[in-house]
């Protein structure tokens, strides 16, 4: 089995890391845009050309299913990915789990980028899916670039500067950027009242891996061998995981468990 995985950066390793805690023995592509990242403040044309270049090269390894392991890249290039690839390469697309947040209950709080907040996109999900449930909308300026980089001092600013904005009855945040996946406990120590319940968090990361493997027909197996291989693709070129990968436990688990190729 082998699932390749795409983004600009590193806010796939959410993802990779719930496919590989589910098939330790599947063979994961990573397929990474340093000389296109990032993606967020390009056209939605440009985008799409950058995602498509970094499909195509994941592609070359003949995986079963890509997942495309970015809010922004799912909004702009999911129809002409799936153009690209199906039927012969299922695509799985990153959507922020607003669902799943609402049937909870709320109040609820949406962190995503500044670019993703107030969207059509992200506004038609919560009038889909939200139903009469509370919501709020709250851009994190800086915090994806922050993980990206794995810079500690910029991570903290842009993680208070959301909480502040973020309703102190809210007692849900829905992770709307993937690179907040790796950062989900501190966005939960900033946000948690003290008096308040264990604040709930969605991301999205374990669904997207669980549907990957519905799409070809493959079941979990967390207890198969950890056999699994990992490729790193760099906007094209075959390289290692990006240094800030590894300030991450996400990024430790891919070093630690994958085997020498």
């Amino acid at each position: 089995m082998k699932i390749a995985l795409m983004d600009s950066g590193i806010g796939l390793l959410a993802a990779t890391a719930a496919v590989r805690r589910l098939r330790p023995d599947a063979d994961l592509i990573l397929s990474l845009d340093p000389d296109g990242m990032p993606w967020g403040p390009r056209t939605p044309e440009d985008l799409t050309a950058r995602a498509l270049a970094v499909a195509e090269a994941a592609a070359a390894h003949r995986p079963d299913a890509l997942i495309v392991g970015c809010n922004t890249a799912t909004v702009h290039a999911l129809p002409a990915l799936r153009a690209l690839l199906e039927p012969e390469v299922p695509v799985v697309g990153t959507v922020p789990a607003i669902k799943p947040a609402a049937a909870g209950g709320g109040p609820v709080a949406i962190w995503a980028t500044p670019a993703t907040t107030g969207s059509a996109y992200q506004r038609n999900l919560i009038k889909e899916f939200a139903g009469d449930t509370e919501v709020t909308e709250v851009p994190c300026p800086g915090l994806a670039d922050a993980v990206e980089h794995a810079d500690e001092a910029a991570i903290d600013a842009a993680v208070a500067a959301a909480a502040a904005l973020t309703p102190d009855d809210v007692t849900t945040v829905v992770l709307g950027c993937t690179h907040y996946e790796l950062v989900a406990e501190r966005i939960r120590a900033a946000v948690q009242r003290p008096d308040g319940p264990r604040l709930v968090l969605h991301g999205s990361a374990g669904a997207v891996a669980a549907q990957a493997l519905r799409r070809i027909g493959a079941r979990p197996d967390p207890g198969a061998p950890a056999a699994g291989t990992l490729t790193v693709l760099l906007s094209g070129r075959e390289g290692t995981l990006p240094a800030p990968a590894l300030a991450y436990d996400e990024g430790r688990l891919l070093r630690s468990v994958t085997p020498a190729r």
